[in-house]
Formats: C-alpha cells, structure tokens, sequence
C-alpha cells in the first residue's frame, strides 16, 4: 500500500494556523438594538438592492474598528433622546458585537448610536445607487425603443428573405439576445424602485462639539 501523499504539499509551506478564538469570532449571535425606522431601512435596501446579506453589510460597518472608534468618539452621551425608534434583532458575527461593545465601553457612547451612525455611512452609496437608478430608467427607454425597432426590421427579414436565411436567422439570435437582457435589466430596474421611494435624511444624532484646539467643548462648558 502505497504511503498517502501530502495534500498540495501544504506541510512545506509557511501558512497561518487559525486559532479557536479566530473561528469562534466568525459565529453568528443575535443582537438587539434601538434604531431609526430610516436606519433599519436603510440597511435593508442596500442588502436586496446589491443582493448582499444584512449579516455581511452590518460585520462590515462594526468590524472596521477604527472607524467605530471615531464615530464612538464623536457622539454625544444623549445623542438619541427624542429620536423615534423601534427595536430590532440582527444576525451578526460574534467578533463585531466585540468590537461594537468595546468601542461602546471606551468611548463612553450608547451601543445603538454607534450602530445608527454606523450605519449613516451607507447613505452615500445610496445616493450613488439612485443616481445610476435613475440613468437605468432612462436606458431601459432606449432598449425598448430598440428592440421595438429591431422586432419590425426582423419582420422585414422574414418577409424578404424567408425564415430560413442566415441573415433572418442571425438577426432573430441577436434580437433574442436583446430580448433577455431587456428583461433582465427590467426587473433589475424594478427592484431599484425601494431605492427611488427612500427618504434619503441624514440620521438625527448629535455629535460632541470642539474648539479650535480639539478640546471638548461640552467638558469645558
């Protein structure tokens, strides 16, 4: 019996060995926080608009520590009071609620404003989205305008030519083609829609004022 080789050679090289910690930090845990009916839609939009799970989208906006930080260290302790909230359960990696919670404790700022201010940063590429929502339309006109002229030009083919020409028949594949890339960027267009009808606002939290020097302005008060 012939001894087992080894696997790609994979002993030979010099790679990282995962730790317990490091696979038990990618475990999914629910948490629950406070947030704007805006933020919480928001986050829904991005996720079915771009087919990314909310789980990889929030892991993304909480595992970057170090904007978590700035964003912590900027809010105001009462940054939340008389914004209309609801509450609400997310799936997240275990390693972001870590980190949610120790920029929290550092900082000294409420978890749920982190998250909302967190979550702030996704409004950019929302307008983007709707910008380009927008010139989408616009070219879904066109194609339909197009193939609406192509399906008449291949009428003119079939009468002319026959069915069974090359030319009626390359031009059928090709106006097939359209056909389904019209259909496709048509129910794209559709699902943009939840995008068109967003109120795109900025979130209503405050942040700590500083002076010229980068002193806090509310200690000093």
């Amino acid at each position: 019996m012939e001894p087992q080789k080894e696997t790609l050679g994979l002993s030979k090289l010099s790679l990282p060995h995962p730790t317990a910690l490091d696979l038990r930090g990618r475990q999914s845990v629910r948490a629950t926080f406070k947030l704007s009916p805006n933020a919480i839609e928001a986050l829904s939009i991005v996720a079915a608009h771009l087919g990314i799970k909310q789980k990889s989208i929030f892991d993304h906006l909480i595992e970057d520590a170090q904007s978590l930080m700035l964003i912590a260290q900027e809010i105001d302790g009462i940054s939340l009071k008389g914004l209309e909230r609801v509450q609400k359960t997310f799936v997240i990696s275990r390693s972001a609620l870590k980190s949610l919670e120790k920029a929290s404790k550092e900082a000294n700022a409420p978890r749920d404003a982190i998250v909302e201010m967190s979550i702030q940063r996704l409004m950019p590429i929302i307008a983007r989205e709707r910008q380009k929502h927008s010139m989408r339309k616009r070219i879904l006109n066109d194609i339909r305008n197009f193939l609406d002229k192509g399906i008449a030009l291949l009428a003119e083919f079939e009468t002319d030519l026959g069915n069974d020409d090359p030319t009626t028949i390359n031009f059928k594949s090709a106006i097939k083609a359209l056909k389904s890339a019209q259909n496709e960027i048509s129910a794209f267009v559709n699902r943009g829609e939840m995008i068109e009808n967003f109120e795109l606002q900025h979130l209503g939290i405050e942040t700590k004022q500083h002076d010229n020097l980068g002193n806090d302005l509310d200690k000093n008060a």
